[in-house]
């Protein structure tokens, strides 16, 4: 295991991250949430506060806060390309712990590799992403018979984003991303999860960019002491949310 400095274009606050190269046993996991899910990676250089998945350090055996270590699941292609075949069809997440698109995917590359399998092998998926990386691969997404391709924008306020997930790509970003993806032809979504002090301003950023919405309140508490610091508990009620999601749930009207 080695310290590198990851300099990226698509890793917006430069810090040094502990990058591992592994190799998995599998890769097509059971989810809850749709049939499958593929992480091609441990952990997210995005790092954001209130990320749920930072579980994962448990079973990483990694000692290291969230957000400042990546394991690189090198082999993730060649597996799926065995399990693929093994598997009952069904609809897969990319991805459910780890941003597919983060930024060292630039290099690797991982999250392409995969896809190219389940284009070849036509597989329904559904992406969720952060990072306008994605549009690198809008050539493998065209492809694809069932693909819905989504961005998790938790707030319209940059001066938000940069509280809770500064490690994360701009707002008006991944907006973009979305109307390019959304042009496209293909089918998108946007995740307001947790939804944000500044959710509300999204109702007017994503019109006529997303086929539906998914939204949902802050359910872990990692990030309360960003409330707290900044006086923004009111955000946390649900009168908040309960007013924010219904100017929200027009969007797709």
């Amino acid at each position: 295991m080695t310290n590198i400095e990851v300099n990226n274009l698509f890793l917006y606050n430069y810090k040094t991250m502990i990058i591992k190269e592994i190799k998995a046993k599998t890769i097509l996991s059971a989810s809850k949430v749709y049939d499958w899910t593929i992480n091609p990676y441990v952990g997210c250089q995005h790092a954001c506060s209130y990320c749920y998945a930072r579980f994962m350090r448990r079973f990483a055996k990694h000692r290291e806060p969230w957000g400042t270590f990546v394991d690189v699941k090198i082999n993730a292609a060649d597996l799926l390309g065995r399990e693929i075949t093994r598997k009952n069809p069904g609809k897969i997440w990319v991805s459910g712990v780890c941003d597919p698109y983060q930024p060292l995917e630039a290099e690797y590359k991982i999250t392409r590799q995969c896809l190219e399998i389940l284009a070849q092998n036509k597989w329904p998926v559904i992406i969720q992403t952060r990072s306008p990386l994605v549009l690198r691969d809008i050539d493998i997404l065209k492809e694809m018979q069932a693909l819905e391709v989504g961005l998790s924008i938790t707030t319209a306020e940059e001066d938000i984003r940069k509280l809770f997930e500064p490690s994360a790509p701009p707002i008006m970003e991944r907006i973009k991303a979305l109307d390019e993806l959304h042009q496209a032809g293909l089918k998108t979504y946007a995740m307001i999860a947790p939804m944000l002090p500044g959710a509300d301003g999204l109702a007017e950023l994503l019109k006529g960019k997303i086929d539906y919405l998914i939204i949902d309140r802050m359910n872990y508490h990692y990030a309360d002491w960003i409330y707290r610091k900044y006086g923004l508990e009111d955000k946390l009620t649900d009168r908040f949310f309960h007013l924010t999601r219904n100017k929200l749930e027009n969007i797709c009207k």
